[in-house]
């Protein structure tokens, strides 16, 4: 064992969870610790890391970035033709985790994920900063390359073809939504008593309990 690593740890002295403070609907109290993140300067608060299942039954984690939070569902855009996209074509269930350590804060999500309108992927698409959106064409994700070269030459291409053109929409590109079922708020707390409040979703009402830390 590296004792160094062993040796790695953290009081967690920021906050806890008190029953009063939740509510029976744990969307919008996502919201609240989402915007509190914000106001916090946590760096990317709306990275979270996606695990999808293979085709052979195992989990696949990687980070994307969250892009919206509607009334029961969190939302993020990928390429349809990647691994993710593929994984999710066969099975939609998955997990999101959400690390916000400045606040020393988890939120864990369960759901179901679906595909964003056409309509409403090409919006989102269309407010991207230019160069993302030459990327969208440009790169075929998950696929083998034999050079970084090779990627940049592909990249040219496309701006090459969309110079001085309004870029549309790839069809392999779009959004999902994570229609939640399940989530879990974590608060760091002294000496490892952490508070662990888990909201499940049945016939469309929220239970809420307290976890064990």
């Amino acid at each position: 064992m590296d004792s160094k690593i062993a040796d790695l740890r953290r009081n967690y002295t920021k906050g806890g969870l008190q029953e009063e403070q939740l509510p029976e609907n744990p969307i919008p109290f996502f919201k609240q610790w989402f915007d509190e993140a914000l106001k916090s300067e946590v760096m990317e608060p709306n990275a979270m890391s996606l695990a999808t299942v293979t085709s052979d039954g195992r989990p696949n984690s990687r980070m994307v970035l969250l892009k919206g939070i509607e009334e029961t569902s969190i939302e993020f855009y990928t390429n349809y033709s990647s691994d993710k996209g593929h994984e999710l074509e066969e099975t939609p269930f998955v997990a999101v985790t959400f690390w916000w350590p400045e606040l020393e804060r988890q939120v864990r999500i369960w759901g179901t994920a679906e595909k964003l309108s056409e309509k409403e992927s090409e919006t989102y698409f269309q407010s991207r900063p230019r160069e993302s959106q030459l990327g969208a064409w440009a790169s075929d994700q998950s696929s083998e390359i034999d050079s970084r070269e090779s990627l940049k030459k592909q990249f040219e291409k496309v701006q090459e073809k969309f110079e001085g053109k309004e870029i549309s929409k790839p069809k392999h590109w779009g959004g999902y939504e994570i229609e939640i079922d399940k989530i879990e708020f974590w608060q760091g707390r002294p000496g490892r008593y952490h508070d662990r409040i888990f909201y499940t979703k049945k016939s469309g009402s929220w239970n809420r309990k307290r976890l064990q830390p």
